[in-house]
């Protein structure tokens, strides 16, 4: 599936965007990433939910908050019966460059902060949370930037909640399986910029290359190579935040020429990574 940019823009007369949907979206934007925070909260429906390498199900009441340029599915993609689905989407400064530098705000600062690798909040939050982000849609906006306010600061006090750690992966395997993997995806995280040697992969899996190229395709639904470029890539995509070269990028997330970088980049997200970081200034 085609990893997609997907532009968001606030809606007139506000700093933040809210979508409220009561049915799944036929012709949505599904595999896509954003640089926008987003909550999103499922009052009725059932799914797959797949953040970043991080992939479960989930039932009613599904509450996440995903940091930006996190990839994801969307969440209405393959359902099926009633759904409803609850979206607030907004930039770190929505509130001006420095809000969230307040010392009231923070918890809200380090909300945001781990947000990065996604956030799945248990049912007390969810009790508390779910009736002020039912009530956004119909607000008039002072009404809605209260509200919000209110989402942000339960969220940030919760003690219920879960780090998906979506730059990982996450299996329902028995103990000995969740190890081996664990292991091949700590040794992707910190090894991702060297010439990585297949063998030596295969070796921390216990396994021959072809045995644990099966394996990694059964579990992952990814060859290895697929799943170690776009790690790179998502590295990449963070490092095209700051004001260094498209060619130092490359090479500093594992790429040893900048046009292997470029189709790699492109292929994973659909755009060069010039065209990415004009689309982020833009």
């Amino acid at each position: 599936m085609k990893l997609q940019f997907e532009k968001i823009e606030p809606e007139v007369g506000s700093s933040f965007r809210v979508i409220h949907s009561t049915e799944a979206e036929p012709c949505w934007v599904y595999w896509h990433y954003h640089p926008e925070y987003e909550i999103v909260y499922i009052p009725v429906g059932s799914g797959q939910r797949r953040i970043g390498t991080s992939l479960s199900r989930y039932e009613a009441g599904e509450l996440v908050f995903i940091g930006p340029n996190l990839p994801h599915l969307n969440f209405s993609y393959g359902t099926e019966g009633q759904y409803e689905e609850i979206v607030v989407q907004m930039r770190e400064d929505f509130m001006g460059e420095h809000f969230l530098q307040k010392p009231e705000l923070a918890q809200v600062r380090r909300l945001f902060e781990r947000s990065h690798s996604g956030l799945l909040f248990g049912d007390e939050t969810r009790q508390r949370v779910g009736p002020l982000l039912t009530q956004l849609p119909q607000q008039p906006p002072f009404e809605r930037m209260l509200s919000l306010l209110r989402v942000l600061h339960y969220l940030a006090d919760a003690t219920d909640v879960e780090p998906l750690h979506a730059d990982g992966v996450r299996f329902d395997l028995n103990p000995k399986e969740k190890e081996r993997i664990n292991r091949v995806c700590q040794y992707v995280e910190q090894h991702y910029a060297e010439d990585l040697d297949i063998r030596a992969v295969a070796d921390l899996a216990s396994l021959t290359v072809p045995a644990f190229c099966r394996y990694f395709k059964r579990m992952t639904h990814q060859t290895f190579t697929d799943f170690l470029n776009e790690y790179r890539i998502s590295q990449a995509r963070r490092l095209l935040h700051s004001a260094r070269t498209v060619a130092d990028i490359g090479l500093s997330v594992g790429f040893n020429n900048l046009s292997h970088f470029n189709k790699t980049f492109r292929s994973v997200t659909g755009q060069t990574p010039s065209a990415y970081r004009r689309a982020l200034a833009g």
